[in-house]
């Protein structure tokens, strides 16, 4: 029995449909200004995203990540909205508002955006870190995820 992914789903958004069948900005950086990668052991999703920094801006970015369709759907969308943006406001992206962009998740689908927003963090931390930038160490704590208590 074939499953039409297309047609109108309950669960998913035509936000989340289109962006698990036509994910944006997929694969690798090379020379990466800061690569960020994190991941759930209780769902195995694994999020890796390449950023390039020009003067402060995101200039490109690329992710990769192997998970379930909420997951690469969250990806997709957080490396949309951080594209062109300065670090501050890339900084500033939070799971709510990967969720809000998507046109919701389904409650047990939520800590894919947290694992988005903590990728998109842990590549600004590592441009950081490379270039010795200073940083408030409290920008970068993990989020956490009430659905699925991580």
């Amino acid at each position: 029995m074939a499953i039409n992914l297309t047609s109108s789903n309950p669960l998913y958004s035509p936000e989340v449909m289109d962006h698990f069948l036509h994910p944006r900005n997929v694969g690798e950086l090379e020379n990466a200004s800061g690569v960020g990668e994190v991941g759930n052991a209780k769902c195995g999703d694994i999020m890796k995203i390449w950023l390039r920094i020009e003067d402060g801006i995101i200039t490109d970015v690329k992710f990769n990540t192997f998970g379930c369709g909420s997951a690469i759907a969250a990806s997709s969308m957080a490396t949309e909205m951080i594209k062109g943006q300065p670090l501050d406001k890339a900084l500033e992206l939070t799971n709510k508002a990967v969720v809000e962009a998507l046109g919701g998740l389904p409650p047990h689908k939520i800590h894919c955006s947290v694992l988005a927003e903590e990728a998109v963090k842990a590549a600004v931390k590592d441009y950081y870190d490379r270039n010795g930038i200073e940083y408030d160490p409290e920008q970068f704590k993990e989020a956490s995820c009430s659905h699925c208590h991580v």
